[in-house]
């Protein structure tokens, strides 16, 4: 007789598979409008609050940019175009912001938004109309700010996208909503592997809880002060540093095993950015909010179908507690949610960036894109590249300008750069790997998490 979480199992694809075939689509659905309580859109939604302080215009020979900043949809924006324009245009797609009701859009980071205005681009933010784990807010104010561009200034030739972690969802379902309106797009640090990432949060703590014999699922309100330390004391976690020794024992050993598969794979610098993540892995778990998912994104988070590797020396995969998404509709769904499926159809050039040891946004989230993508044919619009690096977006202007100026030659003449290849894993388990784009002055300097990584 089939094991409960193999009848829990196979009830969950029967009723995906309900649910797929009444919705009658296989891809986006057209964009619903954003909340409107407001008729004209020029306040915030009730509740929340827009900050978007003067943002002083930069001065490229001798003539200082023209600056725009206002609320457009319920979102605040900033859009600074050049003196001398070239006509093209750069949405820049902000990371999470939590829970909290301040909106507030940013300028582009890691030095972009001196190279684009130096090079005669454009460059426009939202702050979308809500925050949370919300990426249809992101997709939509994004898009509306383009159209509110080219009554502000005018239309642009080409329309890009740029953006970090969120932003990289936001993107990848942005080409896929808006299919031939984007002409090419930089994630950086992106959830590109879109509900997955929530599985493995799930993961990790299901799996430290089945070896250390702590069951805490759901996380009751003292699971960080209670759960937590009983579980890092029993697999040696407590100690547990990027440069010091390894106090693990074989359960602990075993966690940072399943944590690197999970996560992407062996690969250089996995074990330091175990140590370095690993207390972030179980706080994040206890993340509390509302009953939408975009305030509490777990509840689509699922373990039913998955298979944990080492499986030794516990049997995980019989002890681990399996969980089903409390809300299997929205996990499903084709449409514009707050957290939607990403079917890996890219419609422009994609060039993305990605740590190796971010375990925040793991990099396992570029192997879920590439996948999806090279299943309905359409690898040759991503190139992707690992930087050695282990904290969460963890770029310098130069790896970031680089990616940048790659992907402008691909949209405007064709050339189609080199990238890293992210699901062979014995190319990503190669000592070398991630050398290629990683910004070697970074590593001679010391900065952030370089040297971590042994010099390539």
């Amino acid at each position: 007789m089939p094991s409960s979480p193999a009848r829990t199992a196979r009830r969950l694809l029967a009723a995906g598979v309900a649910l797929i075939l009444a919705a009658g689509l296989a891809g986006a659905a057209p964009a619903t409008a954003a909340p409107d309580r407001h008729s004209d859109g020029s306040q915030p939604l009730p509740g929340y609050t827009i900050s978007n302080p003067p943002l002083d215009p930069l001065v490229v020979d001798g003539r200082p940019t023209s600056v725009r900043q206002g609320v457009h949809r319920h979102a605040g924006y900033i859009v600074e175009v050049p003196a001398r324009w070239n006509g093209d245009l750069v949405l820049w797609a902000h990371g999470y912001r939590g829970q909290e009701k301040v909106l507030s859009p940013e300028p582009p980071g890691f030095g972009l938004r001196q190279r684009l205005i130096e090079q005669g681009y454009a460059w426009a933010s939202s702050s979308y109309y809500s925050n949370g784990f919300d990426i249809r807010s992101g997709v939509l104010s994004t898009k509306d700010l383009a159209t509110h561009f080219g009554r502000l200034v005018e239309r642009p030739h080409r329309t890009y996208l740029a953006g970090v972690s969120m932003g990289g969802y936001i993107i990848a379902r942005s080409l896929e909503q808006y299919p031939g309106f984007y002409d090419g797009a930089l994630p950086m640090c992106g959830v590109l592997g879109d509900q997955t990432l929530l599985d493995f949060f799930l993961d990790y703590n299901l799996v430290a809880q089945a070896l250390a014999g702590v069951r805490a699922y759901p996380t009751p309100a003292d699971y960080l002060t209670n759960a937590v330390p009983r579980i890092q004391q029993t697999l040696g976690l407590a100690g547990l540093t990027p440069t010091g020794p390894d106090t693990t024992n074989d359960l602990g050993k075993q966690l940072r095993a399943i944590t690197v598969n999970r996560s992407g794979g062996p690969r250089p610098g996995a074990d330091a950015s175990f140590a370095i993540w690993k207390d972030f892995l179980f706080a994040i778990s206890t993340t509390s909010g509302g009953d939408s998912p975009a305030q509490r994104p777990g509840q689509l988070a699922t373990n039913l179908f998955t298979r944990y590797a080492p499986n030794s020396p516990v049997d995980v995969n019989a002890t681990v507690q399996r969980v089903a998404p409390e809300n299997l509709r929205q996990r499903l769904s084709p449409t514009l949610t707050e957290v939607p499926r990403i079917a890996g159809r890219p419609t422009a050039p994609v060039v993305s960036l990605h740590d190796l040891g971010d375990l925040f946004v793991p990099f396992s989230m570029e192997q879920a894109y590439a996948r999806d993508v090279a299943k309905h044919g359409r690898s040759r619009l991503v190139v992707q590249r690992a930087i050695r690096a282990a904290q969460h977006c963890e770029f310098t202007p130069a790896e970031a300008g680089a990616a940048w100026d790659d992907l402008v030659s691909w949209v405007r003449h064709g050339k189609r750069p080199l990238g890293d290849d992210v699901t062979d894993a014995a190319v990503v388990a190669a000592p070398d790997y991630g050398c290629r784009f990683s910004d070697r002055a970074a590593y001679a300097a010391g900065v952030g998490t370089r040297r971590l990584y042994p010099a390539c």
